[in-house]
């Protein structure tokens, strides 16, 4: 493999790193509100979180393409703050790459939440227990399992990312080039051995990703 490679593979783990920990901050008070709601618009809410699943991530990556944009609504903002464009910037990959992997983090959180028992929660506020101590004392730690499966599936997730990277970062080596542009490339200009490497390691780090959350559930199961 070329120095491209490696700088994309390093590009790729920074990106899977940064986008992981913002879901993470993001989807747990987000599922916490969906899976307990009341709010009639609760199910189309969790309908456009969920959007990415089906929604092609050309589609999605084209759409935040014209918003980031000079002539977009971020990119108008952006540029009458005086802060530099999102468009084919590791930033705005990360932005659209939060959006493409949301589902995949919030759903097991949404699982895990709508599975507390609702007994624990209120034996904690009987003891005088707040709503952020409830929070970390009783409800993450019953939901580790599913926390460390939405971790996994969003970083796995966000490795493989390639359609909407491409059309929101480009192809700029050291900035927006991952891995998986990086495959591309390397089939394009025929170097198949390259090409092979690559792909055999996004091949078993899915394989490890998946196993790990499988491995994960199987836990939580045999622990109820």
């Amino acid at each position: 493999m070329s120095p491209q490679d490696w700088s994309a593979i390093a590009l790729t783990l920074r990106l899977a790193s940064i986008s992981t920990l913002l879901l993470l901050a993001l989807c747990i008070p987000c599922a916490w509100w969906l899976a307990h709601s009341r709010s009639r618009l609760r199910p189309f809410m969790e309908a456009g979180a969920m959007l990415p699943l089906v929604l092609p991530p050309t589609v999605l990556g084209f759409y935040l393409l014209l918003a980031f944009g000079p002539h977009g609504p971020v990119g108008k903002l952006t540029t009458s703050l005086g802060l530099p464009g999102l468009a084919f910037t590791f930033p705005g990959v990360v932005l659209a790459s939060i959006l493409y992997s949301l589902p995949f983090v919030l759903q097991p959180l949404l699982a895990s939440f709508r599975a507390v028992r609702q007994e624990e929660l209120e034996s904690a506020l009987l003891l005088g227990a707040g709503r952020w101590q409830r929070m970390r004392h009783v409800i993450l730690p019953s939901c580790r399992s599913g926390l460390l499966s939405a971790a996994c599936l969003g970083f796995a997730h966000t490795v493989g990312e390639f359609g909407v990277v491409l059309m929101i970062g480009g192809n700029i080596d050291g900035e927006t080039r991952v891995i998986s542009i990086a495959l591309y490339n390397q089939v394009e200009q025929a170097n198949y051995g390259a090409a092979h490497q690559l792909a055999l390691m996004l091949l078993l780090f899915s394989l490890a990703a998946l196993s790990a959350v499988y491995w994960l559930n199987a836990r939580q199961k045999q622990s109820e």
